[in-house]
């Protein structure tokens, strides 16, 4: 049983050290921008991609940048403008490739070299290269019908790339994979890490981005740092569109060499440059200050840079100053609003009252005589005058009735004023003069208001008599028309009317008798 335990202890102890080496040894990533791009917002006012160059049949894009069209015999690149100084580094490129046909062409390649590649034979980049490149070959040149392809070679400048047989008797790994339209982008991860480099591949058939599977590794294989990165592609008798949507580049710190720190991403070395750097700045900036305190004693001049900044309390109070006055203005905006609409209403009463007062005068016109002779014949009312005068009689009718509801709740509302008016002089009067918890009144108010209220009532008796219901509108007579026949006249004609059509009847049943005898 002892036995058994400590075999358990020291397996248990082998276990943990092996994690214990495996996780030591994972390298620390970081992302360099200098050396990446993706979009959106990738091409700028100026229709060029920071920190890189496109060239030949290339199309940037806000999304993406096509190396080439569906175009026959188009080549294009896009190459960074920053050289590579990280020993270790691993790259994730996200690429479409699509087209029509069953079959497309020519492929594209991703690249590592010590000089930029120019418009060239391999894949739309130069030949003969010193560094490595990813090759993602769509058309089969040599028909052994294993096509498309990725494969890895390297070049150290001396070796051409052997169309014939699409370069696999010199590539250092590669697998059979079909790249071309594909549901979702294929990405490619491409990782250098102690002279061991490792391809990754992505198939584009699901969403799900982690989705890698070894594609190539290969070791021994020494890069150099100072080289650039990338992308190009070419097409011939067939054609396929090439998009690259991002690419990006991340540099690998081994664990043994120096950590980056936990704060920024940065190690030890690089803290130590950046603080001497800002504390020389910031010295001199003092002494530059110092200088133009010296240079002009009148101007204002902050003591403290924190100064500068707002406070977090200032803030606050400046916003909520900032609200105040926007809910003043508001309600300046709708006071002005009010007194505008509260002004129409007047002139629209005026207005009413002024045709109130107009309509008995209106109303009592008669058709003047001259001279005592006949008065001149009027011409009959039209219908459209008729329906005219009753409408506008409907209106004011309705005018009216308005008024006499506002008149009446303006009644109501001051008998209740004055019941309760009335109702506080009494309990005044009960408490004992000018104590008690009663509000201030003035007795010699009441009068005024029972005058004003007798005005109002006189006013309202006056507009009910003037009620254009009760009065009659009079009408222009209507002219006298010549009689045609008199009554005499009219009776004689039915009389000899009646006579015709008895001989009439008495002639046709007589015919018909004679035509019934040849029966």
């Amino acid at each position: 049983m002892a036995a058994t335990g400590r075999l358990v202890d020291a397996f248990l102890l082998i276990f943990f050290v092996f994690l214990g080496s495996t996780s030591s040894q994972t390298p620390h990533k970081r992302f360099e921008y200098k050396l990446s791009f993706k979009g959106p917002h990738l091409v700028q006012k100026n229709g060029k991609i920071p920190f890189w160059d496109y060239s030949g049949h290339a199309i940037a894009s806000d999304e993406q940048v096509r190396i080439t069209p569906s175009l026959r015999s188009k080549r294009g690149n896009v190459w960074s403008t920053y050289i590579n100084g990280h020993d270790h580094w691993y790259i994730e490129v996200t690429i479409r490739v699509t087209g029509r046909g069953r079959i497309g062409a020519d492929g594209l390649a991703i690249w590592y070299t010590k000089t930029r590649g120019v418009d060239g034979p391999v894949y739309g980049s130069s030949d003969r290269w010193n560094g490595v490149g990813v090759f993602f070959d769509s058309f089969d040149n040599d028909n052994q019908h294993n096509n498309p392809y990725v494969l890895v070679m390297q070049n150290d400048g001396t070796k051409s790339y052997n169309h014939a047989n699409d370069g696999l008797t010199q590539q250092l790994g590669g697998c059979l994979r079909d790249f071309r339209n594909k549901p979702y982008p294929v990405r490619a991860k491409l990782e250098y890490y102690q002279n061991r480099l490792t391809l990754w591949y992505n198939n584009g058939m699901t969403p799900n981005k982690d989705e890698y599977e070894l594609c190539m590794q290969a070791h021994e294989v020494h890069l150099e740092k100072g080289g650039f990165f990338g992308v190009s592609a070419a097409t011939g008798g067939l054609a396929d569109d090439h998009d690259v949507l991002s690419f990006l580049f991340y540099s690998l710190t081994p664990p043994t060499s120096e950590v980056p720190g936990k704060e920024g991403f940065i190690t030890d070395e690089e803290r130590e440059r950046f603080t001497g750097e800002f504390d020389q700045y910031q010295q001199k900036f003092e002494k530059q200050r110092e200088e133009y305190v010296k240079e002009h004693p009148d101007a204002q001049v902050e003591a403290e840079f924190d100064a500068v900044f707002e406070r977090e309390e200032e803030r606050e109070l400046r916003l909520i100053f900032e609200g105040q006055e926007k809910i003043h203005k508001t309600v300046r905006d709708l006071q002005r609003k009010l007194d505008e609409i509260i002004g129409r209403q007047e002139r629209t009463l005026s207005l009413v009252s002024t045709v109130q007062q107009n309509m008995p005068s209106a109303g009592s016109v008669q058709p003047a005589s001259g001279g005592g002779g006949q008065p001149a014949p009027a011409m009959p009312i039209q219908r459209h005058e008729v329906d005219a005068v009753l409408s506008a009689q409907r209106e004011l009718t309705q005018g009216l009735r308005d008024l006499r509801s506002k008149v009446d709740t303006i009644h109501n509302r001051a008998a209740t004023i004055e019941t309760n008016q009335q109702r506080q002089l009494q309990g005044q009067g009960q408490g004992g003069g000018g104590g008690g918890g009663g509000p201030d009144f003035d007795p010699l108010i009441l009068p005024e208001l029972r005058d004003n209220l007798h005005h109002v009532k006189r006013d309202v008796s006056s507009l009910l008599i003037q009620r254009p219901g009760s009065q009659q509108l009079s009408c222009p007579p209507i002219p006298e028309y010549p009689q045609c026949i008199t009554p005499v006249y009219f009776l004689v004609l039915i009389f000899v009317q009646s006579a015709l059509f008895v001989v009439y009847l008495a002639y046709k049943s007589k015919q018909e008798a004679a035509n019934k005898k040849f029966y």
